[in-house]
């Protein structure tokens, strides 16, 4: 600890009560202790009293999140040290003060999972009182309520990274099904309720939990440490026309989906295929495949199920499997969940096309004719088959039949695009003989002979 900071601190806080904020205080460097202490000033904005009212909370925090999440935040400062700010107890404050806010800034931006979880609780409890444990459906309805807060902040301060969340799917929706994923991760000992245990276990292991409220505190309650407000939860979205689109992805699976990847939230995503945008053809689709590195395919078929996959390496043309363990499956709608590779066996990429003896086709995961993903060279039609899980990903079905039809198609190009070629040797070198050879061309085309790759190689061209 600073000692000439020790004295300060003495000095605003009193000597009763402020060991545990000489503590939390140590966390941050000296440039940041001053924006921790500034922000009851900055929260009360002149108001009077030594406590912060509900009505000052909502006045920073109002604008940006609802008045769901501005209660939930109260109830959380008032948690620590119980007993000092609940309103209506004989003799206590309204309210809390500078020290419970010190306190909670520090634990949620500089905290451990054991100092996280009671305020956890405390926000999910949504009331006065120290709960001793709190239900599975009220830490959902606490998450629901933080991720809506988190996608308002995100659209409200321009951090939405080229996303257009007005051509994107329902938020409603997709904040639902993130806080059933994340609650899906909790172990209670207890089926319906969670103790400060399985709390702390859950915000330890669920990184998302942590994110969310530093998003929060940092943006809600203009918290800026290091000039870094808060972290980034979503890719950026680059190069993607969206004059006349509508895509699949919504702003909290985007949330969700984009941290799975090999390269977080860094890497730019670029829409390359869209059966909106360039109509049902397998070979466009094959094109924006091959040519643009790591790619997320997702699907919808005629009964509104959503999924994919992930590749992690750009897809080939060839009657062999391909890929890595870094690739995945999953689904979106009805349930939000990953299903990433067994270890099983290496059948992670599959894609071929115009064979007689081979499947024809995208498969991801299983084996011939019994994929966990695959979708038809014709296009329309494609199954799921996982009974009752797919060998190498563990994932159930994933559409509502095990044979579907297909409705809407993306390719998102997932990550840095691939080094060109070292020279044009190079890139000659991989042309056709028939781009080559003009003699074998024009010989082919005097004795009538239709020359296929043709149509094919601008195709390619069009996505380089």
């Amino acid at each position: 600890m600073n000692v000439v900071w020790l004295p300060i601190m003495q000095s605003i806080m009193g000597n009763s009560d402020s060991v545990m904020v000489q503590k939390r205080m140590a966390r941050f460097r000296p440039e940041e202790r001053s924006v921790i202490d500034g922000a009851f000033e900055r929260l009360q904005a002149g108001g009077p009293g030594k406590t912060l009212q509900l009505e000052a909370l909502q006045a920073s925090l109002g604008a940006l999140v609802p008045v769901a999440m501005v209660t939930r935040t109260f109830w959380g400062l008032c948690s620590i040290e119980p007993g000092r700010a609940e309103p209506g107890r004989a003799g206590a404050t309204p309210g809390p003060d500078r020290e419970q806010l010190t306190v909670f800034l520090a634990d949620v931006l500089r905290g451990t999972a054991e100092e996280r979880a009671p305020l956890v609780m405390a926000m999910s409890h949504n009331a006065a009182g120290r709960p001793q444990a709190v239900s599975c459906q009220q830490v959902a309805a606490f998450l629901e309520d933080l991720i809506t807060a988190v996608v308002h902040i995100l659209t409200s301060r321009g951090r939405l990274q080229g996303w257009r969340q007005q051509q994107m799917g329902d938020t409603a929706l997709g904040v639902k099904l993130l806080a059933e994923q994340m609650t899906s991760d909790l172990r209670p000992s207890d089926p319906a309720t969670c103790d400060l245990s399985c709390l702390e276990d859950w915000v330890f292991r669920v990184s998302q939990v942590s994110q969310y409220l530093e998003v929060l505190v940092a943006e809600g309650l203009n918290v800026s440490l290091r000039g870094r407000t808060a972290p980034d939860l979503l890719p950026p979205c680059r190069d993607t026309d969206w004059t006349h689109l509508t895509v699949l992805l919504d702003v909290p699976t985007l949330m969700f989906l984009a941290p799975q990847l090999p390269d977080g939230c860094s890497a730019p995503w670029r829409l390359v295929f869209s059966t909106q945008l360039h109509g049902e053809s397998f070979t466009k689709m094959v094109a924006a495949l091959q040519h643009h590195g790591p790619t997320m395919l997702l699907l919808r078929d005629t009964r509104g199920h959503v999924f994919g996959g992930y590749a992690s390496t750009a897809w080939e043309l060839k009657p062999q499997f391909q890929g890595d363990s870094r690739c995945f499956l999953f689904s979106v709608f009805p349930t939000l969940r990953v299903y990433t590779a067994t270890g099983y066996n290496e059948h992670f990429m599959y894609l071929n096309q115009h064979q007689q003896t081979m499947p024809n086709g995208l498969g991801m995961g299983g084996q011939h004719d019994y994929f966990g993903l695959w979708l038809d060279s014709d296009f329309g039609r494609g199954h799921s088959r996982a009974r009752p899980k797919c060998t190498t990903y563990g994932n159930p079905q994933l559409s509502a039949d095990e044979d579907f039809v297909l409705d809407a198609v993306e390719v998102w190009a997932a990550g840095n695009l691939p080094a060109p070629p070292e020279d044009e040797e190079e890139k000659e070198g991989k042309k056709s003989i028939l781009k080559v050879d003009l003699e074998v061309q024009a010989m082919m085309e005097l004795t009538g002979k239709t020359l296929h790759s043709e149509g094919f190689n601008e195709l390619q061209e069009d996505f380089d």
